[in-house]
Order: structure tokens, then C-alpha cells, then sequence
């Protein structure tokens, strides 16, 4: 498991970094203030991933478990950095009114980005509730 701490840690300053360099082209997306969420969502996803691998140690849970969260963990994040980008470049409006303001897309833009942000937030309460389950006090592993 001492893998999957290392590997957490890679992936959020990978992550931070993507989200970094996004806020580079925001203002070239079709949308920028969604360009601006993009960016923010990399930092924010990233430094999410590098406290997570920081208490990695401290999960008590069976491997499964461990593997589910992680995977969860890891999907949500990248997901929703990717989504929000893909919202940003086509100009989406379904699911964030407040920053796409004036704009619309087609459906098929309109559904995969629903899509992808639903998948995100099953993907990260599941990762959430499982690793909180594994921080609790009294912990079996």
C-alpha cells in the first residue's frame, strides 16, 4: 500500500501541474470563465491528492477497499479536470449556468459533459465515504 501512497502524491503534483498550465490558455477557451474553473479544478483536484496520499498510511482498510478508494479517488479527480476543460472548450451551459453565461453547446456536448460530472461525483463520495470509513477511530484492518 506504500505504493499507493507514492503513486497519490505523483498523481496530485501532476495534476497540479495540468492545472497550472491550464490557467496558461484560459482565456482561449470558448468559455474562460469555465477556462477559469478548469484551472482551478487541477490545483484544487491536485493539492486533494497529495493530502490524500499524506494520510495514506493512516486508512485502516482492507486492500479492496484501499483499491476502490484509490481508483475512485484518482478517476474524480483527472475526471473532473478533464470534464471541466471539455466544458470550457465547447461552451457548455447544463450543469454550471453561473459560469457559462451566454453560451450553449450542442446536445452531445451538452450530454457528455453531464455525463462526465455525474460520473465525478459518484466516483469521489465513493472515494470519500471509503477512506473516511478507514480514518475512523477504531479501524480494523
Amino acid at each position: 500500500m506504500e505504493d499507493y501512497r507514492r503513486r497519490l502524491l505523483w498523481h496530485g503534483m501532476l495534476l497540479f501541474l495540468l492545472g497550472l498550465l491550464t490557467g496558461f490558455v484560459e482565456q482561449k477557451f470558448n468559455n474562460p470563465r469555465m477556462g477559469l474553473a478548469a484551472h482551478l479544478e487541477g490545483v484544487m483536484n491536485g493539492t486533494f491528492l497529495l493530502v490524500l496520499g499524506a494520510v495514506w498510511i493512516e486508512v485502516r482498510a482492507g486492500p479492496q477497499l484501499k483499491r476502490v478508494a484509490y481508483w475512485c479517488a484518482l478517476y474524480g479527480t483527472y475526471v473532473n479536470w478533464a470534464v471541466t476543460t471539455l466544458a470550457a472548450i465547447f461552451g457548455t451551459a447544463a450543469l454550471s449556468p453561473l459560469t457559462a453565461a451566454g453560451h450553449s453547446a450542442p446536445p452531445w456536448q451538452e450530454g457528455l459533459v453531464m455525463f462526465g460530472f455525474s460520473s465525478v461525483g459518484v466516483a469521489m463520495v465513493l472515494s470519500s465515504v471509503l477512506v473516511l470509513w478507514g480514518l475512523r477511530q477504531r479501524a480494523i484492518s
